[in-house]
């Protein structure tokens, strides 16, 4: 069996709807337990934000055996599958300035300035976020939280790229 025998329009949409909505769960369930998250988090998770409901309608078009909703079912997996490798790259240029392999945003990485008076020092409590986009909050097996989203994204990316390919059904 091929893969594209295997990963079926509505597979791959039903995969794509489950991880991403697991993903962003996911997400919230840190956010709730203390781990608040960073200016390029909250970012990341805007392709979720996107993905959810194009995956949802995707699942719906595949679920029909009409030649229009294949190519319809095609057509947004190919979006899914764009909108996941923009946010694999966005979530691996995240995990870079974690590493300190390259600089992120100066708004929310680098260093804080010493205050040179207690005025000075108050309009900095006002304008530095506390949370910084360099700094990681939790690592899970060695990945950080973008780590792994460029990891999940990078799947939800194949998967959804494999089943947009014109040769794939769109039935289970």
């Amino acid at each position: 069996m091929s893969p594209q025998q295997v990963l079926t329009p509505f597979r791959s949409a039903l995969f794509v709807f489950a991880a991403a909505s697991a993903t962003i769960l996911g997400a919230w369930a840190f956010q709730l337990a203390g781990y608040a998250p960073c200016e390029l988090c909250l970012k990341q998770r805007i392709a979720y934000y996107i993905a959810i409901p194009i995956a949802l309608l995707t699942l719906v078009v595949a679920s029909r055996h009409k030649l229009g909703s294949r190519r319809a079912a095609r057509l947004g997996l190919a979006a899914l599958t764009l909108i996941f490798i923009v946010s694999a790259l966005f979530g691996t240029y995240h995990a870079g300035v974690e590493w300190d392999f390259w600089p992120g945003p100066a708004d929310c990485t680098g260093t804080l300035e010493k205050a040179g008076s207690m005025n000075d020092f108050m309009k900095q409590l006002q304008t530095t976020k506390v949370v910084r986009c360099d700094a990681v909050a939790i690592r899970i097996l060695g990945l950080s939280l973008a780590g792994w989203n460029a990891v999940i994204s990078a799947l939800m990316a194949i998967f959804a790229g494999l089943a947009a390919a014109p040769s794939a059904r769109a039935h289970p």
